[in-house]
């Protein structure tokens, strides 16, 4: 299996290099620590430690039923395999007694970016609850290997990569395996997850893989991508990853992973090896032929066009534009995209761009400076949960925007339970189906040129994904037209008025009760919201720009355009 001759394996590690890892944004390749389990006994305690302290209150999280112990029989290795097993069995530790035990690891080594490879075969009886997994090596977990003399940072600010996790997702097939983020900005259910099914867990090896880079994280099954994080804004809410972290590998029982079966006697999680990839090569050489142009424009995003060259394969572009600053990675000589969103219609914008390698060296002819002018567009956009095919559970946004003679159309998925999702474009009449260009997450896009101004055209967007599909209600929108589009039969409100433009407050005026308001940006993000019936409605913290005030009394609805301004 992985005893193999030496120049074999360097031959395959070359090949998988090329054709796995070229997927990713930055390729790590020296291999800087790993464990691949070649002595049989006890887990090596050079590599490991074997955490079992309970937190306080005498149980693991989520309700979980097991005690992690140092047993021989929880955790050890046998023909080239680490084996982590659960067990039903009466046991008694730190004064506590369960039903269960099992091992949960420590890694004695952290790093911070780089890429993880396990080769494990999962268990998959029912109440199980294996996991390949990180947590910040700052983290304040009694018991942890670091805790005592790194912990000084409550969960989840110290940031948890969850690298493959099985048995906790009801709503799933058997072979379902998940990846999670937990940060400030979403911990617990979090928001941050993607999945895939593989096949054939209980009897089959797969590489459970993560890429960090300073950019963002990618998520792999068997060398392939399924989920990449990437926030547009990394701070200490979204992005706790720029500190080492380190590797934990457990079987957890019961809790949210459910009951386990009457009959369960023990499970196994068996780990081929364990191996990180950094790159340790000293890099003093800066990137070379460095260049940036502005792609396309619409009124509300510009393009940026990046391109460079580098020894080490890998660049990062920095891009401040209005106090704001964007960084995207890039492979050496091929062309990156970066798309600037959230700008102002008919708005002059300077942007400067920057490149170095990721050792820190700059582009001789840094920074470059663009300028572009967004044009001026029209816009309908709002959010609805209304199918005509299958359904949603949380429903979509939706967006019209006419550019010229134009039409750019974006759909966003708001589900968070779909799994590989594409969507698709569907004309009305004739009826045509056309594949949407992916912007980001669950966010899709396609222009339709060559419109004439003030004709009708009417699309929906088919949401395909693992196991089914969900199609929009076909949206009429008037080519040119600024107003909200037929998301719901309501009638205008009568004798209504709303102040416009405004820097600090809508003042609304109607001859009927308000129920609730609505502010939506020119996306169809809802931005702010009052459930309270009131005629004044606070935007001192909205960036200035066009928005959306929907407001609704008894059955009625009416949505009005404002200009906010400083």
């Amino acid at each position: 299996m992985k005893k193999i001759a030496s120049s074999t394996l360097l031959f395959v590690f070359f090949l998988l290099s090329q054709f796995c890892f070229a997927q990713v944004d930055v390729v790590y390749s020296d291999l800087v620590w790993s464990d691949e389990f070649d002595v049989d006994g006890a887990v090596n305690a050079t590599n490991w430690f074997q955490q079992t302290q309970l937190p306080a209150g005498g149980s693991w999280f989520n309700g979980e039923e097991q005690l992690y112990t140092n047993l021989p029989t929880n955790s050890f290795v046998s023909n080239g395999m680490l084996n982590i097993v659960a067990k039903k069995e009466t046991y008694t530790d730190q004064g506590v007694t369960k039903q269960y035990t099992s091992a949960r690891l420590n890694s004695k080594f952290a790093f911070k970016y780089g890429r993880v490879d396990v080769r494990a075969k999962l268990p998959i009886a029912a109440g199980t609850w294996p996991a390949i997994w990180m947590l910040g090596k700052n983290v304040n977990e009694p018991g942890g290997y670091f805790a005592s003399t790194y912990g000084n940072t409550d969960w989840p600010a110290c940031g948890e990569t969850d690298i493959m996790e099985h048995g906790i997702f009801a709503s799933q097939p058997v072979n379902y395996v998940q990846s999670t983020l937990h940060t400030p900005s979403s911990y617990g259910n979090s928001v941050n997850n993607g999945g895939i099914i593989a096949s054939d867990l209980a009897n089959s090896y797969h590489i459970y893989s993560v890429n960090w880079s300073p950019f963002q994280i990618s998520f792999l099954l068997d060398g392939v991508i399924y989920y990449t994080y990437n926030p547009a804004v990394k701070d200490a809410s979204t992005w706790p990853f720029s500190a080492d972290q380190y590797l934990l590998l457990n079987i957890a029982i019961g809790g949210v992973a459910g009951v386990p079966d009457a009959n369960f006697t023990q499970a196994s999680m068996l780990i081929d090896y364990v191996r990180v990839y950094q790159n340790t090569l000293v890099d003093t050489t800066p990137p070379t032929n460095f260049t940036a142009t502005i792609g396309t424009v619409s009124g509300t995003t510009a393009q940026l066009l990046l391109n460079g060259s580098d020894n080490s394969g890998s660049l990062s572009y920095t891009v401040t534009c209005n106090g704001m600053t964007y960084t995207v990675a890039g492979t050496s000589g091929v062309q990156s995209s970066l798309v600037i969103s959230g700008l102002t219609p008919n708005t002059s914008y300077t942007f400067s761009v920057t490149a170095t390698d990721l050792s820190g060296n700059s582009a001789i002819n840094n920074p470059i400076l663009l300028n572009a002018t967004t044009p001026s567009s029209i816009q309908c956009s709002g959010t609805s949960q209304q199918a005509q095919q299958g359904s949603f559970s949380t429903g979509y946004n939706y967006a019209f925007q006419t550019i010229g003679t134009d039409v750019k159309i974006t759909f966003e998925l708001l589900d968070t339970d779909r799994v590989g999702v594409v969507a698709y474009l569907w004309k009305q009449s004739p009826f045509t189906e056309t594949q949407m260009s992916l912007v980001s997450g669950t966010t899709f896009t396609q222009t339709i040129t060559g419109q004439t101004i003030g004709s009708t055209i009417s699309y929906a967007v088919k949401f395909a994904y693992a196991g089914g599909l969900s199609v929009t209600k076909y949206f009429s929108y008037v080519v040119g037209s600024s107003c909200a589009l037929g998301e719901s039969t309501f009638s205008e409100i009568d004798q209504f008025s709303i102040s416009n433009p405004t820097s600090d407050y809508i003042t609304l005026s109607s001859s009927k009760a308000i129920d609730k308001i609505e502010v939506f940006n020119l996306l169809g993000k809802l931005v702010l919201t009052t459930s309270t019936n009131t005629n004044k409605i606070d935007v001192r913290d909205l960036a200035s720009g066009m928005y959306l005030v929907a407001i609704y009394a008894g059955t009625e609805r009416t949505i009005k355009k404002v200009l906010k301004q400083y």
